[in-house]
């Protein structure tokens, strides 16, 4: 069982030329998450459904969202950037569903941010600040690399920057990024309501079609909530 971390990245290294410092520790600095479970694996405990109309309604904070609108099913994912079983999730998972069912047409996927730590936080403001098509690609990229940011020794700071250049940011927009307050504001009251109004305590959190994901995540568990969905008439 991984607690939460309450990171604040340092200054990074001067030697390579990249300027890090209190813009990056601007970001991630105001954060705090107290109260949440402490596991970062699926928690089956909380409310087995959640009201659709509800988990649906727009936010200020668009929804990430892959697949038709009219789709017969809709997933929704909670998850951290600093969580491992996202990551496998993310990695050795994903693409499998992607492909059987939201290509297909057949499931609209949506991923929703829930840090549980400052520096997850701070790393779904880059996702973010992407932009529209790259948005996606650079979460699938950071998780794919977590090893390398997330739990190395030093600041993860030069790393996360050496990733965001994948996606065009220069020094000046990761600066800019990882100090738009409001874009943070935003993705925490994302985290509080999914908190307070769906019971999310753990991630990674799937509801479909409003119930709850009481399956393991893997693609076998899916099939089995998947498959009697779509045979429905």
């Amino acid at each position: 069982m991984i607690k939460l971390r309450n990171f604040i990245p340092g200054h990074s290294s001067r030697g390579r030329g990249i300027r890090f410092g209190f813009l990056a520790l601007a970001a991630v600095a105001g954060l705090a998450f107290a109260g949440a479970n402490p596991s970062l694996a699926q928690n089956k405990k909380g409310p087995t459904e959640v009201p659709v109309d509800e988990l649906m309604k727009p936010t200020d904070l668009p929804d990430l969202a892959i697949g038709p609108k009219d789709a017969k099913i809709t997933i929704v994912e909670y998850a951290s950037m600093t969580c491992p079983h996202c990551a496998h999730f993310s990695n050795d998972v994903f693409e499998k569903i992607k492909t059987k069912y939201v290509d297909t047409g057949k499931v609209r996927f949506i991923y929703r941010e829930f840090p549980l730590d400052n520096l997850a936080a701070a790393v779904s403001m880059l996702a973010r600040c992407a932009g529209d098509d790259k948005t996606f690609p650079l979460i699938e990229t950071f998780y794919e690399k977590q090893a390398d940011w997330a739990f190395a020794n030093g600041s993860p700071v030069p790393k996360l920057f050496d990733i965001a250049k994948q996606a065009g940011f220069t020094q000046e927009s990761f600066d800019k990024c990882l100090t738009d307050q409001k874009l943070l504001d935003q993705i925490t009251a994302q985290r509080a309501r999914a908190s307070d109004t769906f019971g999310v305590n753990a991630t990674p959190t799937f509801f479909i079609n409003g119930k709850r994901l009481q399956e393991p995540p893997t693609v076998e568990g899916f099939d089995k909530v998947l498959e009697p969905l779509l045979a429905e008439k």
